[in-house]
């Protein structure tokens, strides 16, 4: 017998159950797929935060990814090492270190995100492609409420 199918109908009527579980294979599939790469989805994260919004401290990264500041730092530290960012003090405050993403970072995001695709169309193979949209947003409006804009 399937192990869902071996669920109780009880659990299977709660959308919020259903919402958990299949995050939870969205994102374990991804992570099986950065940790090939000695990556996790922080290391993304920080690569599309600085791609989308340019160059930024390192202290506003970790505000505006909800990231404690010394694990950015750490994150921050293994990107640089792969070439992928650039840090530089700041000209106005030398205590504040400026991150940068690289050409060798936006590569990487190419292939990040490809590989995000393909676990979206692996996991979503059930849904048309109209249905994925709608999905796509129903989700972006659940999202925007639990997480309004500050």
């Amino acid at each position: 017998m399937d192990a869902e199918r071996a669920l109780p109908p009880s659990l299977l009527g709660l959308d919020i159950y259903l919402l958990s579980r299949v995050g939870k294979a969205a994102r374990g599939r991804f992570a099986d797929r950065l940790a090939a790469r000695g990556l996790r989805l922080w290391h993304m994260a920080i690569l599309a935060a600085l791609a989308d919004f340019g160059p930024h401290a390192q202290r506003d990264l970790a505000e505006r990814l909800t990231i404690h500041p010394s694990d950015v730092a750490k994150i921050v530290d293994e990107l640089a090492t792969a070439g992928q960012v650039e840090r530089t003090r700041d000209d106005s405050d030398r205590r504040r270190m400026t991150v940068r993403i690289t050409r060798t970072g936006r590569t990487a995001l190419t292939a990040l995100n490809k590989e995000a695709h393909q676990v979206g169309d692996d996991l979503l193979a059930p849904l048309d492609p109209k249905e994925r949209v709608q999905l796509s947003d129903l989700m972006r409006r659940v999202f925007d409420h639990a997480y309004p804009p500050a």
